[in-house]
């Protein structure tokens, strides 16, 4: 399935779901066109832990004005401008 250890487009094509299998597993494929390696199949990196929903509910308070426009003065200093 795999010359020189390169996967060429058309065996890839043909085995992807075994190459899938297998980058799962940790393996990491280059695949190559017209002798050329043009892509890259590998595993992902692994996920944290799954993060809790509402961890924070009820630790803080969302001022009530939070969704009002800023101040001039306060968006001319995120612009970089002098007021």
């Amino acid at each position: 399935m795999v010359r020189r250890g390169l996967p060429y487009l058309l065996e890839a094509k043909t085995h992807f779901s075994r190459l899938l299998d297998r980058a799962q597993e940790g393996q990491e494929f280059v695949i190559a066109k017209a002798g050329r390696p043009v892509a890259r199949l590998g595993p992902l990196a692994r996920q944290g832990k799954k993060r809790r929903l509402g961890l924070l509910d009820g630790k803080f308070r969302i001022p009530d004005d939070f969704n009002e426009p800023l101040p001039d003065e306060v968006i001319a200093a995120f612009e970089g401008r002098r007021r």
